[in-house]
């Protein structure tokens, strides 16, 4: 092996509005499957650590949580750690969505193209509060004109907040490895933080969580509002080498319990069956997966489940 630099090692916090792609960038950096990714906004309640090798540096990405208003408590948990990431991490990279962005702008921009721009007009007026500096990752930008996107790009790059900018498109990897190459080299010298074979720095409890309620999302997107929650009570590691896990599904409302569970329990045999196939590739190992719904008003308010993702409760 031939000697290529000294060793790099340090965090990239990947902020932008909910939906932006943040996810998906995560997951297309380190090459596998780290953050959950919906249909649903706000899918990411807590930073997870995607690890990413680039030659000899090692990018340990914190993939935020969506920065948007907040309202209820558990945005104001999600908000603040979103930020909280960001402050920490050696280089942050802004992600913005261009479509939603040029949407709003266009008479026939849609409500969530106009949230979507006005949460980055925070992201931004946040960045200029703490005098950071961030890169600028335009995304989405498939099918998208060329002049149409320099344009964007150079009215975003005038508000002062970004030290340059990338244009790429998580989802086809297009312009990805650029993007990482600069990450690479913003990185501190140092030894590296993980082995050189990990992409994350999720507990499996965290981590079969976060895949099980993808499922629920993936099944019922469109008739759960976006109050769902999985909590992994029990993870253990059987004799014969399989993981037996029991979760938590909680729902707000009496009615939303049939929703989950579906007709003779169908969708909730889906949902099970899916999760177990992908845990099961995930943990290398069988795993036996029992699941149950419980209707719970007050579960953004458990502070067990807030400790389970990392959260502040006390914000």
């Amino acid at each position: 092996m031939t000697d290529q630099g000294p060793q790099r090692a340090g965090f990239v916090a990947v902020i932008g509005a909910p939906n932006a792609g943040k996810s998906t960038l995560v997951n297309r950096l380190t090459g596998s499957k780290v953050s959950i990714v919906t249909q649903k906004v706000q899918t990411t309640r807590f930073p997870v650590r995607g690890i990413a090798m680039a030659g000899q540096a090692q990018i340990v990405l914190v993939d935020t949580p969506g920065i948007f208003t907040p309202r209820r408590r558990l945005d104001r948990a999600m908000v603040a750690s979103a930020w909280g990431g960001a402050q920490d991490a050696d280089a942050v990279v802004h992600l913005i969505d261009a479509q939603s962005e040029l949407g709003a702008e266009g008479r026939e921009g849609t409500p969530a193209d106009r949230r979507s721009a006005e949460d980055t007009e925070t992201i931004i007026a946040n960045l200029k509060a703490t005098g950071a500096k961030a890169i600028l990752a335009l995304n989405k930008i498939d099918g998208m004109r060329r002049d149409t996107l320099l344009a964007l790009s150079q009215r975003l790059y005038d508000t002062g907040v970004y030290s340059e900018v990338f244009m790429i498109s998580a989802l086809s990897g297009d312009g990805v490895e650029d993007l990482k190459a600069r990450m690479a080299e913003l990185m501190p010298e140092g030894p590296w933080l993980y082995p050189e074979d990990q992409a994350a720095d999720v507990p499996a409890r965290v981590l079969a969580a976060e895949i099980t309620r993808e499922k629920v999302y993936l099944r019922v997107h469109e008739e759960l509002p976006y109050s769902a929650a999985v909590e992994t009570t029990a993870f253990d590691d059987r004799p014969d080498g399989s993981a037996r896990i029991e979760q938590t599904i909680y729902v707000e409302r009496e009615s939303q319990r049939p929703i989950v569970l579906g007709k003779g329990g169908q969708t909730l045999k889906w949902i099970g069956q899916k999760a177990r196939e992908e845990l099961t590739v995930l943990l290398d190992r069988p795993v036996h997966l029992f699941l149950t719904v419980k209707v719970d008003p007050k579960w953004q308010d458990s502070r067990a489940l807030y400790a389970q993702f990392g959260l502040d409760f006390d914000v």
